[in-house]
């Protein structure tokens, strides 16, 4: 969804980069993580080991509070500095993408909501596909909240069952309705 409205023109900023971002060698929250969780969690190369760190939060929802609690808030003003950026600009339309939404409040700070979303058979395909372990995905799973409810929540729905094609004019169908 977020390259098909690149595409478009529509400036998008996603949190997992973000995440990517925060935790690079340097930046302050990886020395956070690293004090939290061990140093073995960093390659020789200083980098976060993130397959190891996510092995181990989401088999332990305290550590994963505790990870969420370090790289959260700072996710969150980098993606509230980009928003600020787009109105200076006064874009018209922008797009803040972040998998756990309505799970860290974050919809309240925005003016409407999307949720892509697919049936339960089909994520799991998906993140088998990404070479997720069953257990893991399953943990992955359990950290957030029911599709179903973030569904219901939402201001407007994509769903991702069908080919590209369909994805990419439900997302126009959308950004003609904003437009």
């Amino acid at each position: 969804a977020a390259r098909l409205l690149r595409a478009r023109g529509v400036p998008v900023v996603d949190t997992d980069e973000l995440a990517r971002q925060v935790v690079e060698p340097g930046q302050p929250a990886l020395v956070e993580v690293l004090a939290a969780f061990g140093p073995q969690i960093a390659g020789p190369d200083g980098r976060l080991r993130r397959d190891e760190l996510a092995r181990r939060v989401f088999a332990d929802p305290a550590a994963r509070q505790r990870l969420e609690g370090i790289l959260h808030p700072r996710i969150r003003v980098l993606w509230r500095a980009q928003i600020e950026a787009w109105r200076a600009e006064e874009r018209p339309l922008a797009v803040v993408v972040i998998p756990l939404l309505f799970e860290t409040g974050a919809e309240a700070e925005l003016d409407g909501t999307i949720c892509v979303a697919c049936s339960a058979a089909t994520q799991h395909q998906r993140l088998q596909a990404r070479g997720w372990p069953p257990e893991q995905i399953g943990q992955r799973l359990q950290a957030q909240w029911p599709v179903e409810t973030k569904m219901a929540r939402a201001d407007y729905l994509v769903w991702t069952e069908a080919g590209l094609d369909v994805h990419a004019a439900q997302i126009e169908r959308i950004l003609r309705l904003l437009g």
